[in-house]
């Protein structure tokens, strides 16, 4: 029980040891689909392990089961979780499905990615309580699937990989000045034309509405919200060359393959602007019950500051009249803005203009979270205009830390973008994700109390095995004595 990532709030070790049984079970006590797929997921998760699908069952439980009960206090919260596990069963307790969602990626931790011979001897768990509960609401990644195209199933994998280690957001940058990937019915042009190309000029790609409602069915079963970014009003030279009805001097430009930023921007005085907007929120709207939609606003050179406060604030209503919350890059707080507004911290430009509002923060300090900056000088892929970030540096620091005036009560979360300039592959996404974006969340998840490298080094090495298992493509750094 000392290896876990995320870091338990609570962990006690008890003798003895639970030893499965030839017909041990998961058992549920609740109908609830989202808890009966919770066992299924642990069913199949636990293959490697058991040699074999273990039977789902609606109990009652007997000796040598796995129970999953929605039993314990509202205390714990939405996603808080109590895992016991006694010589005679496994017990997984939680509020709410999330909570068993959470104990069944901890108890999967608790096994070794696979024992030999498992189907023949069976399998041990040490004995032992954890009591958890996430420090922030808001633990997510973000994936840059504007720049270059990233295809569903490797979106997947990804969500895989990061409801394992508890982050529960998932944001996809949908739109850029490189390329616009999100299926709108109403103006096609921007996924067929807007779509067709990326950074360097190869193939472009975007998700049909039906694929990106996959998408998000797929996150939700594994607790992941998913967060949709149509940037605007800069980031837009796909939509201009689609559209160009929607430009200043109507002239369509070309379809831009480079990769510098700050050049472009929707024309803020023409209604048929604001037209263009209300028919992609509201498309999106509809195919993402999560509360979010994040409407960029970041690097807006191209727009007068008054045209780009105006715009901002006309878009909040549009969202807003839409049942969703906005999410904006920091730069938002130059508008006056709604208390149910998220801002979203990068670089500190605007953050105190955000900070006067008392709005709530998702932070992403480039320096600390962007996962497309180098390892180190060595790294073949990745920028390094925000430094180098090696792993002990992207876990070691603290949120309330950050920036003068910010306190816990001010921090929904933390988010780790990966930005896709020079990264276009699933294994290049995994190279420059893992094993940095584990230690973010911990940050996420996890008490302050008792964080140090030289522990979570320790806890980190022994998942080297882990991730090898699950397929994952990680940068084996130095810092770490790999097991």
């Amino acid at each position: 029980m000392q290896n876990i990532i995320p870091k338990p709030h609570t962990v006690m070790a008890a003798p003895g040891v639970f030893r499965s049984r030839p017909l041990t079970r998961i058992v549920v006590n609740s109908a609830d689909p989202f808890v009966v797929g919770i066992a299924r997921q642990l069913a199949d998760a636990l293959v490697p392990v058991a040699k074999q699908p273990l039977p789902v069952s609606d109990g009652p439980a007997r000796e040598g089961d796995i129970s999953l009960a929605l039993t314990a206090h509202a205390s714990v919260g939405s996603e808080g979780y109590l895992l016991t596990v006694t010589p005679t069963e496994i017990l997984i307790r939680a509020f709410a499905p999330a909570g068993l969602f959470y104990g069944t990626q901890t108890l999967r931790q608790l096994l070794p990615p696979s024992i030999p011979g498992a189907e023949k001897g069976g399998w041990e768990v040490a004995a032992g309580s954890i009591h958890d509960v996430p420090r922030f609401a808001y633990r997510g990644a973000m994936l840059d699937v504007a720049r270059h195209f990233i295809a569903p199933r490797d979106i997947k994998k990804y969500i895989d990989i990061i409801a394992a280690y508890k982050l529960n957001h998932l944001h996809l940058h949908l739109t850029d000045d490189q390329g616009w990937r999100i299926e709108i019915r109403s103006w096609d042009k921007l996924a067929t034309h807007g779509g067709s190309t990326s950074v360097g000029g190869g193939a472009g790609g975007y998700y049909t509405q039906a694929e990106y409602r996959d998408l998000v069915e797929y996150a939700a079963s594994r607790h992941v919200t998913i967060v949709p970014e149509i940037d605007m009003p800069g980031h837009t030279s796909a939509v201009l060359s689609s559209y160009p009805e929607l430009n200043r001097d109507g002239i369509a430009p070309a379809l831009y393959t480079g990769v510098q930023v700050g050049f472009s921007s929707l024309d803020a005085d023409k209604e048929i602007t604001y037209a263009f907007v209300e028919d992609v929120v509201r498309e999106i709207a509809a195919l993402t019950p999560g509360p979010y939609i994040h409407i960029g606003g970041d690097e807006a050179q191209a727009t007068p500051t008054d045209d780009y406060v105006r715009f901002i604030e006309r878009v909040q209503g549009i969202v807003n009249a839409c049942d969703k919350q906005m999410m904006g890059w920091e730069e938002i707080g130059q508008a006056r803005l709604d208390p149910s507004t998220v801002a979203q911290h990068w670089n500190g430009a605007q953050t105190r203009a955000v900070i006067k509002q008392a709005l709530k923060l998702v932070l992403s300090p480039a320096t600390f979270t962007y996962l497309d900056m180098k390892y180190d000088a060595a790294t073949h892929l990745g920028q390094d205009w925000a430094g180098e970030l090696d792993v002990k540096k992207a876990y070691d620091w603290e949120p309330t830390r950050l920036l003068d005036g910010i306190y816990e009560q001010d921090i929904l979360g933390v988010e780790a973008p990966l930005w896709t300039e020079t990264i276009s592959t699933l294994d290049e996404i995994e190279y420059m994700a893992f094993p940095r974006l584990l230690g973010i969340a911990e940050i996420g998840w996890s008490q302050p109390d008792g964080q140090n490298w030289e522990e979570y080094s320790a806890r980190l090495a022994a998942h080297g095995p882990r991730l090898r298992q699950m397929g994952v493509n990680f940068f084996a750094a130095s810092q770490v004595d790999w097991k």
